[in-house]
C-alpha cells in the first residue's frame, strides 16, 4: 500500500496511528512496479522517468542481476509539481541484490562495475535512463550490507534541502516488467 502525501508533499514515514510492530505501516513501503506506475505516472515527464527505470531494470538483468528489491525515492515520489513548481527531473533508486553467479569472483565484479557505467555510475545512470541509482551487494559481509543499508535510508528518507522527513517505496525485482511497460504503451496509445 502507498499512503497518501501529507500536508508537505511527501510520503509519510509512517502511517500515524498504526501500531508500531505493523512492519507495513512504515517506510519503506512495499508494493509491485506496477501499482507504483499508476500512482505515479500521471504526466508525460513522470512517464518518461518510468520508461527509464524499466530500461534500468532490463538491462539489469541482461548482465544477471535478477533478483532483490529496489528503493525508490526522491523527487519523483513526491507531490513535487505541487510543491516545487516542477515536473521531477529523475528518479533516485538503490537496488539491493545478489551479484549474478557469473561475477561472483571480486575481480570479474570488478570488472563488470568498471566496463558498465550505464549501469553502476550514477551520472550514466542519470543521463541515459533517468535514474539516479545506486547498488547494494546482498553477497557480501553482513556488517557491509547493514552500513550502506543504514547510510542510504538515513539518506532517502529526508528531504535534501529541507531535512523533512519522508517516506520512499520498495519494490521487488521480479522476472520482468510487461506489466507496467504494457501500462505505458496503453496511456501513451490513449493520449494519442
Amino acid at each position: 500500500m502507498i499512503p497518501n502525501h501529507t500536508h508537505d508533499g511527501v510520503l509519510p514515514p509512517f502511517i500515524p496511528g498504526a501500531s508500531p510492530s505493523d512492519q507495513g505501516a512504515v517506510a519503506p513501503y512495499r508494493t509491485e512496479l506496477a501499482d507504483f506506475a499508476e500512482r505515479f505516472a500521471g504526466t508525460a515527464e513522470r512517464k518518461a522517468i518510468l520508461s527509464g527505470l524499466v530500461a534500468y531494470r532490463t538491462a539489469l538483468r541482461a548482465v544477471g542481476i535478477t533478483s532483490g528489491f529496489q528503493w525508490l525515492d526522491g523527487s519523483f515520489v513526491e507531490d513535487c509539481e505541487a510543491i516545487r513548481g516542477r515536473a521531477p527531473k529523475d528518479i533516485d533508486l538503490i537496488t539491493f541484490s545478489f551479484r549474478p553467479k557469473a561475477y561472483a569472483d571480486t575481480a570479474a565484479w570488478r570488472e563488470l562495475v568498471h566496463s558498465r557505467p550505464d549501469l553502476f555510475d550514477p551520472e550514466t545512470t542519470k543521463a541515459i535512463y533517468k535514474c539516479d541509482a545506486y547498488f547494494v551487494d546482498l553477497g557480501v559481509h553482513p556488517v557491509h550490507v547493514v552500513a550502506q543499508t543504514r547510510y542510504w535510508f538515513g539518506l532517502f528518507s529526508h528531504q535534501r534541502d529541507t531535512y523533512l522527513w519522508k517516506g520512499m517505496i520498495e519494490v521487488p525485482f521480479t522476472e520482468n516488467d510487461n506489466d507496467v511497460e504494457s501500462l505505458l504503451r496503453q496511456e501513451a496509445n490513449d493520449a494519442s
